[in-house]
């Protein structure tokens, strides 16, 4: 929706002066980072998980198994300069040895989808908008602080507002338990901040941090932190287990739910948007949106991020009047932060993500045929000798490649590439637009295509009619399928798909035919298909696919997977499908497909029998299921997976 566009050259941040943070947010509407605060715009930068709530070694929570902190027992130099009346010293402090820090508590609770969105939608934002979600929040952990007004915790900080000058590695927090006083400072601002001291005996994970430091940055801070940068300890008492419980739900709603532009934008139902980022973590949980493309959305979030602090600390170097080059690079920063916003809001509409691309794509131009009319063989080797060639006619066109990308960029419809045995980088792969075929030569093994990690995709076609032969395709890195269809018709006969991200995705309108191939380890289905679209699969071995999903095996995918309305068109005929985590067969169909025959059907009799619904979504559907080998999947031959589902 329409939206006045921020200024780029008002200083959004002065990390030192109050009225400058006041000034720059209501200006510009970005959270004003403190160097102590769990904020929304710096709180983690990632936000999608590998699990529900990981576990680091001391016992706290994050939500990126990549950012556990390793606890740090040596002893390292260390100064503030704050502290340090001669910062070319290296004297370190002298200190007394800090003890271990306690276990922090971990709620062993796990919450659904629905529980989610009660909590947060219902309960906690309501009829709340953007702007008021702060206050919604910190009034949610108000009621709970009343129980319990003093405890024990770690107070977490960033390495940066404790130690300068110090070589500390991947530590990704400085931890020092304190006592904390739960009645809320007076006279500041969200987020909510409580009061703090250094607990006896004193701790921290590092060993030689000196106490007198700890101390002294906090009577900087009048000893009051951000309330979510405080973790409760263990052995507590139920009241305190239920505040970091609390605490847990409010950090989930910043890392996961809270978006920096939200407050920017005027959003009639922002409960409502809050319910589709509900969806949205849902779906990453259960491998509806495959673990590699999940990464690929994180990365895309860390960079907006990146953008917007890179460009709030250039505003802040800005005194006076913008000189004219400040002013061009200003606004060149601020519109590749909007850029990066635009895509995240593609990838946040669930309409979008249901029917299309996980990603924008853009592709080569097709040529089409020759204006000749010739049709031209390409042969791909780094020496062609008269073997090579002693099979083909007298009258046809040879044109010899040393790279597989030399051939297809000098493809056209109706050309043939014939690939000899050797190790290929298939990089040109991703955008098949012209109607070619593509054949190895020897045995399939012989013929290997790897995909280059750097690009989103393995195998892209959007050509009437792609034909792939005897070919082994690797997958390492790309974050689509490794081979996706999304328009036209493709042929793959007699290959081999080792699969590292997802596996054969056909889209909707497009259509695969696939004979004879083995596909193996793709995290989420083998070969899954979009509504609308079709698939014709003979003899073929889909095997131990759906493997590293969430946890949470309801989600696992199996062998083969179908999304409902419209309905996609499969035939399957003497296929092999076995070891997959999951059915062989998935139909995943909307919550409200049968829902008025569910009301009409409740009786005295107790649930719906999960094989009705089945029995329903296979009449429904053109399948055509003969002499399959289904066998030694965990969770059955064929079954049915209901999800929310929106309508286009």
């Amino acid at each position: 929706m329409a939206t006045c566009a921020p200024d780029p050259l008002f200083p959004l941040e002065d990390f030192h002066d109050e009225t400058a943070q006041k000034a720059s947010k209501e200006h510009f509407k970005i959270p004003v980072s403190s160097e102590m605060a769990h904020e929304k715009a710096q709180s983690h930068t990632s936000t999608i998980p590998n699990s529900e709530v990981p576990s680091y070694d001391d016992g706290s929570t994050s939500f990126s198994a990549a950012d556990a902190p390793q606890i740090v027992r040596n002893k390292v130099p260390m100064r503030r300069k704050l502290l340090a009346p001669n910062p070319d010293s290296e004297e370190p402090f002298d200190a007394k040895e800090a003890q271990v820090l306690p276990q922090i508590f971990i709620s062993n609770k796990t919450y659904t989808y629905d529980e989610r969105v009660a909590l947060f939608c219902d309960h906690i934002i309501g009829q709340c908008s953007a702007e008021d979600a702060d206050e919604a929040i910190s009034f949610y952990i108000i009621e709970k602080l009343a129980s319990k007004r003093t405890w024990t915790a770690v107070w977490k900080t960033s390495p940066e507002v404790l130690l300068v000058n110090c070589d500390i590695g991947d530590l990704p927090f400085v931890g020092v338990l304190v006592d904390v006083n739960c009645t809320p400072c007076e006279g500041k601002s969200l987020p909510l901040r409580v009061s703090i001291s250094v607990a006896e005996p004193y701790s921290s994970n590092i060993a030689n941090l000196p106490r007198e430091l700890v101390e002294d940055v906090l009577r900087e801070h009048d000893y009051s932190v951000p309330i979510l940068d405080v973790y409760p300890i263990q052995g507590m008492g139920a009241d305190v287990d239920n505040i970091a419980e609390y605490l847990e739900h409010a950090r989930f709603f910043y890392d996961f739910l809270w978006r920096d532009w939200d407050d920017e934008e005027e959003c009639d139902e922002y409960a409502g948007l809050i319910e589709k980022r509900i969806q949205l973590y849902y779906d990453i949980q259960d491998g509806t949106i495959p673990g590699p493309i999940s990464e690929r959305y994180r990365k895309t979030l860390e960079e907006y991020r990146s953008k917007r602090l890179d460009l709030t600390k250039f505003q802040t170097k800005i005194r006076g009047e913008a000189l004219p080059g400040e002013a061009v690079e200003c606004w060149k920063k601020y519109y590749e932060m909007s850029m990066l916003c635009g895509l995240l809001k593609f990838w946040e509409d669930l309409r979008l993500r249901s029917h299309g691309p996980f990603y924008p794509r853009i592709y080569k131009r097709r040529k089409g045929q020759r204006t000749s009319g010739r049709i031209v063989t390409h042969i791909v080797a780094q020496i062609m000798t008269t073997d090579m060639i002693k099979n083909f006619s007298a009258d046809t066109l040879i044109q010899q490649h040393d790279s597989l990308s030399a051939a297809l960029d000098s493809c056209f419809s109706g050309d043939t590439v014939v690939v000899f045995p050797g190790e290929y980088h298939a990089v040109a792969l991703a955008s098949l637009t012209d109607d070619i075929t593509i054949k190895g030569e020897g045995e399939r093994k012989e013929v290997l295509f790897y995909s280059d990690p750097s690009h989103d995709n393995f195998v892209a076609s959007k050509a009437s009619k792609v034909m792939l032969m005897n070919l082994t395709l690797v997958q390492h890195g790309t974050c689509d399928g490794i081979v996706v269809v999304e328009s036209g018709q493709l042929t793959l006969d007699n290959c081999v798909l080792k699969c590292q991200g997802t596996g054969v995705c056909v889209l909707t309108g497009a259509s695969l035919v696939m004979k004879n191939c083995e596909i193996s380890g793709a995290k989420g289905a083998g070969v899954e298909l979009y509504p609308g679209s079709i698939a014709e699969l003979h003899r073929n071995e889909i095997h131990h696919c759906s493997n590293q999903l969430a946890k949470d095996s309801k989600g696992s995918q199996g062998g083969i997977n179908l999304k409902v309305l419209p309905q996609p068109q499969l035939k399957l005929t003497d296929n092999h499908i076995h070891d997959n985590h999951g059915y062989g067969v998935t139909i995943l169909v909307p919550d409200n497909l049968y829902k008025a025959s569910e009301d009409l059907e409740q009786t005295a009799s107790g649930d719906k029998n999960e094989t009705d619904y089945l029995s329903k979504a296979l009449q429904k559907l053109s399948l055509e299921i003969t002499t399959n080998k289904l066998e030694s999947n965990t969770k059955g031959d064929i079954g049915l997976l209901r999800k929310m589902w929106v309508n286009s």
